[in-house]
């Protein structure tokens, strides 16, 4: 009995392939992942290709790691997964744990971009060929899951970065699943999104708390219900599955863009309805900072079949207007 109130440790240390406790029993470590390694064609920067994945700098399904390794927690079609993607000598190697392991390293080429033809790009504008120039290492990459970006795409609509990841952030730590394998090296635990289901289930009120509106919560929860549907459209061309998702009441252009640019690597699906892209694109490449969508479609014409690849371009250039106004301000219906 006395064993079973002993003070609880407050620091482990790793010896010998085991974690050894104070006071305790010895536990063996983490099993190892499986393996894959994969040689790319040309340069490949994995923040550049993986960074669209990650839904703010807390995202608990999304670790950049100082020595440019990243982890994605995954809920794929055969069950969670934890994949860790490192480069190095010329080549990628993926680990992977969890029943959805061998899905996700199946997958690794598309995630990195694998199906991507970046030599189909040709630079119309001086700061569209410096920046492909300057980052040669960006791929767009196909993720195969139309949920887990469709989820945090719609709790993007109509607030701030800041209330969207924060949403995200709320409701996956607390209807998530810890992610398998072993998370805690990357300095705090990992979590793999909520099944269908699960979202399906959570009450009114921590929609609430999370900061998330009756219209968006009931738009994710209108896609939930016909996961399987949504999910389907992985399988069709780009623009099928736009309309697919287009479908749901609340789901239009701007997020069923936003969805297929990452579950499908669509290379023109340009983003509109933005607040920000057409005045960026517009101040880059016509000195137009009041630039709306048609100026900015007009603008892109040029790049058509890789319309979304130029927008990105741009984006990485750097040059954005100055603002001339106080950034958006945050609210928080959690409070009220």
């Amino acid at each position: 009995m006395a064993g079973r109130f002993a003070p609880r440790p407050t620091r482990t240390t790793v010896r010998g392939g085991h974690v050894v406790v104070p006071g305790g029993v010895p536990r063996p470590a983490a099993a190892a992942g499986r393996v894959r390694t994969w040689v790319p064609e040309g340069p490949l920067d994995l923040g550049l290709v993986l960074g669209p994945l990650r839904r703010g700098p807390a995202d608990p399904t999304f670790r950049a790691m100082p020595d440019g390794s990243v982890w994605r927690a995954s809920l794929t079609p055969v069950g969670p997964g934890t994949l860790r993607v490192s480069a190095g000598g010329g080549q990628i190697r993926g680990e992977a744990w969890g029943p959805g392991a061998e899905w996700l390293l199946d997958g690794l080429p598309e995630l990195l971009g694998a199906g991507d033809d970046p030599s189909a790009f040709v630079p119309r504008h001086r700061l569209v060929a410096s920046t492909v120039h300057r980052r040669p290492g960006l791929r767009l990459g196909r993720t195969g899951l139309v949920l887990e970006s469709l989820i945090p795409s719609i709790l993007e609509q109509k607030v701030t970065t800041d209330e969207a990841y924060r949403a995200w952030r709320l409701l996956v730590r607390k209807y998530g699943e810890p992610a398998p394998g072993p998370t805690g090296v990357v300095g705090g635990r990992m979590w793999v999104m909520p099944a269908p289901r699960t979202w399906a289930l959570i009450p009114s009120w921590e929609w609430h708390r999370a900061g998330v509106d009756n219209k968006r919560a009931s738009t994710i929860l209108r896609a939930v219900r016909v996961a399987a549907r949504m999910e389907q459209a992985v399988g069709m061309s780009v623009e099928e599955a736009q309309a697919r998702l287009e479908v749901v009441p609340g789901i239009g252009p701007w997020t069923s863009a936003e969805v297929v640019q990452r579950s499908h690597g669509a290379a023109d699906a340009v983003t509109v309805g933005d607040l920000h892209l057409p005045g960026i694109v517009g101040w880059a490449l016509a000195g137009d900072r009041d630039a709306d969508d048609s100026v900015m479609l007009s603008l892109l014409e040029p790049y058509a079949g890789q319309r979304h690849r130029a927008a990105r371009l741009i984006l990485l250039s750097g040059r954005t207007p100055a603002r001339r106004a106080p950034r958006m301000p945050r609210g928080d219906i959690g409070r009220l």
